[in-house]
């Protein structure tokens, strides 16, 4: 079974959480220090929130699936919807392992239609890398200084980073 995906970028994380929470009646079943997450099931949403963009609002829209055959039925929809699609294949994003692909519908808003298949202790890959909070709090480095959370990028690029 599919579950619709929203991603908002807030200001802040803290309160946002704490909005959320209420609106939705129950707490997020993934927190970090930049990110938060909540798997509901009425309505069946994925509903993301991050910090560090320079924008605020909607980041984007999509659908998760359970199973790489769901994926390949919605990648084949996609082809229907004639939009560009930009195949990111497995990636490492929102600390989740998945596979991915997006399109932009007519209005402009970036669609993501991805299977998840584990958990990852950074938020992006490559470039935009950026370790798991609980992980920078216990890595001493090659130097034998203990990282501080304020030292860690913020933002994936360009504020790019998905899901």
């Amino acid at each position: 079974m599919k579950r619709f995906h929203v991603h908002v970028r807030v200001k802040n994380l803290e309160e946002s959480i704490a909005f959320y929470s209420a609106l939705f009646n129950t707490q997020p079943a993934v927190v970090k220090v930049d990110y938060a997450k909540w798997m509901l099931d009425d309505p069946r949403i994925n509903y993301a929130i991050s910090t560090g963009h320079s924008e605020k609002g909607i980041e984007h829209l999509g659908l998760q699936m359970e199973s790489e055959a769901e994926l390949t039925e919605v990648y084949a929809n996609m082809q229907k919807a004639k939009g560009t699609i930009r195949e990111e294949g497995n990636c490492t994003c929102c600390y989740s392992k998945s596979q991915k692909s997006w399109i932009t519908d007519p209005q402009g808003v970036d669609w993501e239609a991805f299977y998840t298949h584990g958990l990852a202790t950074v938020y992006g890959e490559g470039i935009y890398a950026r370790p798991a909070p609980e992980e920078m709090e216990q890595w001493t480095g090659n130097d034998g200084k203990t990282a501080k959370l304020d030292d860690v990028e913020t933002t994936c690029g360009n504020g790019s980073c998905r899901n």
